[in-house]
């Protein structure tokens, strides 16, 4: 490298005569472009986010960055989990944060805050937001600090969260889904909710190049795993609500909630019992109803796979009686379920 005193640094810098990268002579210029960028934003989708390499709350979306050298960027090494923020509420935000603190010791990785302050900055962080509706995502990463496989490099680990302004309605409408071809992730992988989702991605995008919405993944045995990034739960023909062992696949928030409520429907008549087992394709494909299970949905109904229809292929009863259930919890659901959030 030569002597940087003796080098003069262009603004642009011409390689092949048909493209000049531009050369940013200092924070404020660069500031600038990101200002203009986001100036053309009608909507700023994304009110709020924290960051402890920052230490506080960032209100300008130009400033929400990531440090390039942060091993979750480069290496995958991060967690990351997901509240719903619904009507002035954070909804299990509880629930999520204990599974977050599990994928984090799984994928070994401390948290920079016990887990009470975690809470409150979530909850902080959403009251500065104003956001009533949408959704709160956190991650925690192994840290910024260079560029090799090792964490041991990096000073300290950290945490990231963001409020996203997105709105959702409860899912009345069916979809169509796929058996995926692409592998499903190990179970140490897939039961730990980590930043390496491009089988996730992949499978989605296989499915809408099939004009799908979705795909289901069959593990290696053959029985019925989960969807890209949702559960996915039937009614059999002898009316049982069943879902697949959590053993292997990510044990959902939102399937968990639904498994205790659904039990409302087994003291009514109107569901035979609620359970977890293994099926099989056969017995998936031949059940009465079926639905993907996720926080944003929090159900949608399925009514075809593999262009076979599920059932009589038209959204069942069931499983909108099911949706009722989780919608209502989150709308009047008990404190246990709901944090009201002290807007400011």
């Amino acid at each position: 490298m030569g002597n940087p005193t003796q080098t003069t640094v262009s603004s642009e810098i011409e390689v092949d005569g048909d493209f000049k990268v531009h050369v940013f002579s200092s924070s404020s210029e660069l500031l600038e472009k990101l200002h203009q960028t986001w100036s053309s934003v009608e909507k700023q989708p994304y009110p709020a986010m924290y960051s402890s390499i920052y230490g506080g709350i960032i209100l300008d979306p130009a400033m929400m960055v990531i440090p390039i050298d942060d091993h979750m960027v480069h290496r995958g090494h991060g967690v990351f989990d997901t509240a719903i923020i619904f009507e002035g509420h954070l909804y299990e935000l509880d629930v999520h944060l204990d599974r977050f603190l599990r994928s984090a010791s799984k994928a070994k990785i401390s948290s920079p805050f016990s887990r009470s302050t975690l809470r409150s900055i979530l909850i902080q962080l959403t009251a500065v937001s104003k956001l009533k509706k949408g959704t709160l995502r956190y991650w925690l990463s192994a840290g910024p600090g260079d560029f090799l496989l090792s964490s041991a490099g990096c000073p300290k680990p950290a945490f990231y969260a963001v409020v996203i302004d997105q709105d959702f309605s409860q899912c009345k409408d069916g979809v169509k889904v796929i058996t995926s071809n692409v592998p499903m992730k190990a179970p140490l992988f897939a039961t730990m909710k980590n930043v390496n989702y491009l089988p996730n991605v992949l499978s989605v995008l296989e499915a809408e190049e099939k004009g799908a919405f979705g795909s289901i993944w069959i593990d290696e045995v053959g029985y019925i795993a989960e969807g890209p990034n949702v559960n996915v739960a039937f009614i059999t023909q002898e009316k049982e609500l069943v879902m697949p062992f959590f053993d292997n696949i990510l044990y959902g928030c939102t399937a968990k909630r639904l498994l205790e409520l659904a039990s409302k429907l087994v003291d009514q008549g109107v569901l035979k019992s609620v359970t977890t087992k293994n099926l099989t394709v056969e017995e998936a494909k031949g059940a009465a109803e079926m639905m993907y299970v996720g926080s944003t949905l929090p159900v949608l109904p399925i009514i075809a796979w593999d262009d076979q229809p599920i059932g009589d292929g038209k959204v069942g009863e069931l499983t909108m009686l099911l949706s009722n259930l989780l919608w209502d919890d989150m709308v009047a659901g008990p404190d246990t379920q709901r944090i009201l959030v002290p807007y400011v």
